[in-house]
């Protein structure tokens, strides 16, 4: 039997008028969602075969021209041209059945600010065309610290704020430990230091030979020259270097820049290991985990993460290897060229140096992957196993899969503020993190403050529904942000029944009722539901209270960070002043004594209490609040 499918008559409309230039397309859901995101050289024949036996074409094809309910196109003077639209729009989209970096949020990237007169060095996860220069992407940002801590030693640039004249009077603390070379004070000239930062960068770009020459004649440079302490810090510049780079393996005599690019699939999950090679040596790797990869073909998930990755590199090099033909290499190539600025060549090696770092790439792709999988499960396993008793503690029709939990963070009534943080399956996720700063409540009332976040969260939700299509409820103007469509199966509040019932108000305002609503009270933890006259207390070795008090927490923290960060908005004296027992004559006798809030703030109680007319209960107060 020859099963058909007919496309709705709104679809089939659609498809009749299509164009025949090149282009993109977009794919909606019955929310207006943007679910696939593809181009075409010809967007009407492209476009037409998703609809002509989609069966046939695999369960992915037959599962998205089931959602399909709504196509948008736009047209482009070329397929490259197409190739880069496309890639934009997934990057805004994430659609849910194209193949995706996993991650919402950046990779980070190693910045050089270059553009400055005495460049710094940092870490970011977003490129602008700034004039610095940039190195990455890493996936793993505590790994780009450790590099960064090395890179220091060899390579001591600034890390202070300082307007570098050199006429300072002394230099900080990290110019005795030989982390700065100390232009401030006139040590080195800023052409003395940019050199030295521009040998940083070729070392991250992996050329250490070249380093390592322009090192060994500065030394011999300051030898000749009787400049014995200078002659010193090349030395031990070279020695650092020297050990940083033994154990980097030379991995082609051609000594060419290379990524070799290989991947490994099992169950639906994809992982993709790149390993970087620089000047002939394999100066790195890294891993990338792919989404939406299920009955796909592995040449489209090598062009897919191709074009993701590189529209994101700092660098491509001259020569990229891949494991098979790609989908579209041609106009890929052609797109990389312009990325470049110069030729790239994508090479499928058969045999030889090219073909052994492949097979060695796939096998630590799928080393990687045995390995996340059997992350991946033993957390899912116990976050849900935490979701799944919360639901039965709390007597949950639903298993609570999304919590938003809500805090407010004041001190005395100043700069108050509310944070909102989302966990969804037990597990944090931080790009629905939201924050908040209170504009209607005076004074320190935590209850009003709640109501506020939660009327602006619930009218962001009500106008996110309307999409546009009727006014906006004030204070609650249309977002793109797709988080606020979505209510949580559970809400949590950081408090008592007195928060309860404040929040309680606030859903009654909006007419919702098949939220549930709990608070979390940290002096005793114990569990405030709803529309229950006692609370709940669970047992300390509970999985469900754990995972209560993980959320309860994260919302704290999350907003107390960004209270501090407006806090030190405001001055010193009135920070001080908003201190319960600080007054005016304490304020001037702790700057007397201590001379600025970092340092008040490291002192001891016993250290506080040497201040004149300072009490131990007003040390302890302090302590707290600092």
């Amino acid at each position: 039997m020859t099963l058909t499918f007919t496309p709705s008559p709104e679809i089939q409309k659609i498809l009749d008028t299509l164009p025949t230039n090149p282009g993109v397309y977009l794919m909606k859901d019955e929310r207006g969602e943007v679910i696939y995101v593809g181009k075409a050289i010809n967007l009407r024949n492209r476009v037409r075969s998703y609809f002509h036996a989609p069966h046939a074409q695999g369960a992915k094809v037959w599962r998205l021209v089931e959602r399909v309910r709504d196509i948008e196109f736009i047209v482009t003077d070329s397929e490259l041209e197409a190739l880069v639209l496309e890639s934009n729009l997934i990057k805004k989209h994430k659609p849910h059945f194209n193949v995706r970096l996993k991650d919402d949020k950046r990779y980070p990237y190693i910045k050089v600010t270059w553009q400055e007169p005495f460049p710094k060095v940092y870490i970011t996860r977003r490129m602008d065309n700034d004039g610095a220069r940039y190195f990455g992407p890493f996936t793993a940002v505590w790994a780009v610290h450790e590099t960064l801590d090395t890179l220091r030693k060899i390579f001591p640039y600034l890390t202070c704020d300082r307007e570098i004249t050199g006429r300072d009077t002394r230099a900080c603390l990290y110019y005795d430990i030989g982390l700065c070379l100390a232009p401030c004070i006139g040590a080195v000239s800023r052409d003395e230091y940019r050199a030295m930062i521009d040998r940083l960068c070729k070392f991250l770009q992996g050329k250490t030979d070249e380093v390592s020459a322009s090192l060994r004649a500065k030394l011999d440079e300051a030898v000749e020259k009787l400049e014995f302490e200078r002659a010193a810090r090349y030395r031990d510049q070279l020695q650092a270097l020297a050990r940083v780079t033994e154990h980097q393996k030379i991995v082609s005599p051609q000594l060419i820049d290379q990524d070799v690019i290989a991947f490994a699939r099992d169950d639906g999950a994809a992982c993709v290991q790149v390993f970087f090679v620089r000047s002939g040596k394999l100066l790195g790797r890294e891993y990338f985990v792919l989404e939406g990869t299920e009955d796909e073909n592995n040449e489209h998930i090598l062009s897919s993460f191709v074009k993701q990755f590189y529209d994101e590199a700092a660098y491509v090099p001259p020569e990229i290897l891949l494991p098979a033909d790609i989908d579209e290499a041609n106009i890929i190539e052609q797109w990389l060229n312009q990325q470049r600025g110069q030729k790239v060549i994508l090479r499928v090696p058969r045999r030889g140096q090219g073909q052994e770092l492949l097979t060695l790439a796939e096998e630590n792709a799928r080393t990687t992957l045995a390995m996340l999988k059997a992350q991946w499960l033993a957390d899912e396993t116990k976050q849900m196993s935490a979701v799944a008793e919360l639901q039965q503690v709390l007597g949950l029709p639903n298993p609570p899969l999304r919590i938003e939990c809500y805090d407010i963070s004041n001190l005395q009534g100043t700069n108050a503020v509310g944070a909102l943080v989302v966990f969804e399956r037990g597990a944090a996720k931080k790009s629905d993190y939201r924050k908040f700063k209170i504009q209607t409540v005076q004074g320190a009332d935590d209850y009003a403050s709640l109501q506020e976040v939660l009327r602006r969260r619930l009218r962001r939700w009500v106008n996110a529904l309307t999409d546009g299509s009727a006014q906006p409820l004030p204070g609650g103007a249309p977002s793109k942000d797709e988080s606020w469509k979505r209510l949580p199966d559970l809400l949590i509040v950081d408090g008592g029944k007195g928060q309860v019932n404040a929040a309680s108000e606030v859903l009654r305002e909006f007419s919702i009722e098949n939220v549930p609503l709990i608070g979390l009270a940290k002096a005793e933890e114990e569990i405030f539901i709803a529309g229950r006259a006692e609370p709940l207390r669970l047992p300390p070795s509970s999985e469900a209270l754990k995972l209560l008090q993980r959320i309860r927490d994260e919302a704290h923290r999350f907003g107390v960070t960004y209270h501090r960060q407006r806090r030190r908005k405001v001055g010193l004296a009135s920070q001080l002043d908003a201190i319960p027992g600080i007054g005016p004559r304490r304020r001037r006798a702790l700057l007397a004594r201590f001379g600025s809030l970092d340092k008040i703030r490291a002192a001891s109680i016993e250290e506080l209490l040497t201040v004149p007319g300072m009490t131990r209960a007003a040390a302890q107060k302090l302590k707290e609040q600092l």
